[in-house]
């Protein structure tokens, strides 16, 4: 026996043979992201069927929407088509503005683009590709 009362507890328990017929004996554990302090988080995500970017706020979703002009665009044909996405995206980031802020400290911020900066880049992009 050893010194250490849970230990000792779960001998016991071993003995008495309170582990036989628990779910699952005999199958693997799947302990392959055990090494992930988020495991636990993920492999629920995964259990629930929830996509991970379900969990990103509208603002960082925005965001990383900015991040993607004008590259994002450049299978546009027109130039119409062009400002009616940048102008989707800003109407959308001005709805972000007006939710309530959750949590302390400063907020995360999307920003609106400059619709005519974007259409000079979109149309140098497709200049670009249009000569290759």
């Amino acid at each position: 026996m050893t010194e250490f009362p849970a230990e000792r507890a779960i001998e016991e328990a071993i003995a008495r043979g309170a582990f036989d017929d628990l779910p699952g004996a005999g199958k693997p554990l799947h302990l392959t992201a055990s090494y992930d302090p988020d495991w636990w988080a993920k492999s629920l995500l995964q259990r629930e069927g929830i996509s991970s970017g379900a969990l990103v706020s509208s603002t960082i979703a925005l965001r990383r929407e900015a991040d993607g002009f004008p590259e994002s665009l450049a299978e546009l044909g027109t130039e119409e088509a062009v400002r009616a996405v940048l102008a989707d995206f800003n109407a959308r980031v001005e709805a972000d503005w007006r939710q309530p802020g959750i949590g302390k400290g400063a907020p995360i911020v999307a920003r609106r683009v400059d619709v005519e900066e974007m259409v000079r880049a979109w149309s140098s992009l497709r200049r670009g590709s249009v000569g290759t």
